[in-house]
């Protein structure tokens, strides 16, 4: 097995939303803002080479949206997935699997191009993975989160007939990647953990967007169940320390990974650095 950051556009984020009832005066101290509040994020992804399978977790932005909807997210910088995939010798073609932790436009977003007034999937020859549970939390969504389901992005991937749902009896990718589950943020969104070197790689997605968050109620506003959310973390964090795990961060612009450690002020950050570095 091998694994390939994938790094795609930055876009900024409103620090309060992304802190929910943490002080400015705390959060930004790991993650300044600008004069406008906002503060910058990335899409960072994980391309795993298993084999004959060439799995890409997550999508970003994607670039089909209107000028308008990105006018909202200020994208910057001059990642791209393709771009990133070249750099290791690979292109769309070549993706046999991608894993959508979860239907949210910017992890899910580059799923689906615009061909003039078409929509197809980006990856035509892949299985898009998500699970029963939060399909149709995403296809019947509630207020909240309404504006980040967009039916662009996900009516296709049906269509398509290249939709697949993980069962959580089954294990669709090999023994060595499993499926986790987080609910607090969303319903059913997927974790993807990796067995990788002698090492337990946990692709954190909206659990952990950045080393900022890492104390438990520094909890999105985004979050459909914060107090849900605090309770995952914990579990999580006492087994992330315990069994040294190592966290792969899909939105810190910084850090792509870290490690967790007790400290007497709880769980902190031990360790950050590239992937490339394991």
């Amino acid at each position: 097995m091998q694994l390939y950051t994938i790094e795609t556009q930055n876009f900024k984020l409103d620090g309060g939303a992304m802190f929910g009832v943490v002080p400015k005066s705390i959060w930004h101290k790991t993650n300044p803002a600008d004069a406008n509040n906002m503060c910058t994020w990335t899409n960072r992804l994980l391309l795993i080479e298993d084999g004959a399978k060439l799995i890409l977790i997550d999508t970003g932005l994607g670039d089909k949206q209107s000028e308008k909807f990105f006018g909202h997210y200020y994208i910057h910088g001059d990642n791209s997935i393709d771009k990133s995939l070249a750099k290791y010798g690979f292109n769309r073609e070549d993706i046999t699997d991608v894993i959508l932790t979860h239907l949210h436009f910017d992890h899910c977003g580059g799923a689906i191009v615009r061909e003039g007034e078409k929509l197809r999937p980006s990856f035509t020859k892949a299985n898009y993975w998500s699970n029963a549970e939060h399909w149709n939390w995403a296809t019947n969504p509630n207020p909240r989160e309404k504006a980040s389901f967009l039916e662009e992005n996900i009516k296709p991937i049906q269509e398509s007939g290249q939709l697949k749902f993980v069962e959580k009896e089954k294990n669709p990718f090999g023994p060595d990647i499993q499926i986790r589950y987080a609910h607090g943020h969303t319903e059913s969104m997927m974790l993807p953990q990796i067995k990788y070197k002698d090492k337990t790689i946990l692709y954190m997605a909206d659990l952990l967007p950045s080393v900022g968050h890492i104390p438990l109620p520094y909890v999105m506003g985004y979050d459909v169940r914060p107090l849900t959310t605090i309770e995952e973390r914990k579990n999580y964090w006492e087994e992330i320390v315990d069994q040294e795990y190592i966290l792969f961060l899909e939105h810190d612009a910084v850090n792509a990974c870290c490690t967790l450690q007790h400290t007497e002020k709880g769980i902190r950050l031990k360790d950050s650095f590239q992937l490339s570095d394991i």
